[in-house]
């Protein structure tokens, strides 16, 4: 049986294509990467060029934007924004409702609370995590 996608329009009028994901049903572009053992609730968006590790798990309502990378056992949780091409280390965890900026990158098995705003192009070191 074939991939089945979705056009979605956003409001600059750019159209991209989207596959629901296996686990969660969360919705992966075209040109994105998101390991089979992820997890990703309905309402997640993985933009072009952007990859999840496996076994990591996204929150309702979160949004990786364009060529960022998740790694493997990583935990979103709900309402997060993973800006254009971020880094989430291995194993870290990033609370609901924060916001990763543009080329930041959280270091693996670092822990960032909710509500957290990470500048664009800041580090976030696992000793000095929110």
């Amino acid at each position: 049986m074939g991939t089945t996608w979705q056009e979605i329009e956003s409001s600059d009028g750019t159209v991209v294509k989207y596959r629901r994901h296996t686990q969660g049903k969360g919705f992966v572009a075209h040109g994105a990467t998101v390991d089979r053992t992820a997890f990703l609730d309905e309402r997640v968006y993985v933009e072009p060029g952007a990859e999840i590790g496996h076994h990591a798990w996204i929150g309702a309502g979160s949004w990786i934007e364009a060529d960022a990378f998740v790694g493997a056992g990583a935990f979103i949780g709900a309402d997060v924004h993973v800006g254009r091409a971020a880094q989430v280390g291995f194993n870290t965890r990033i609370g609901s409702h924060s916001n990763v900026g543009a080329r930041a990158k959280v270091e693996s098995g670092a822990r960032v609370d909710s509500d957290i705003r990470i500048a664009d192009g800041a580090v976030v070191r696992t000793s000095n995590a929110a």
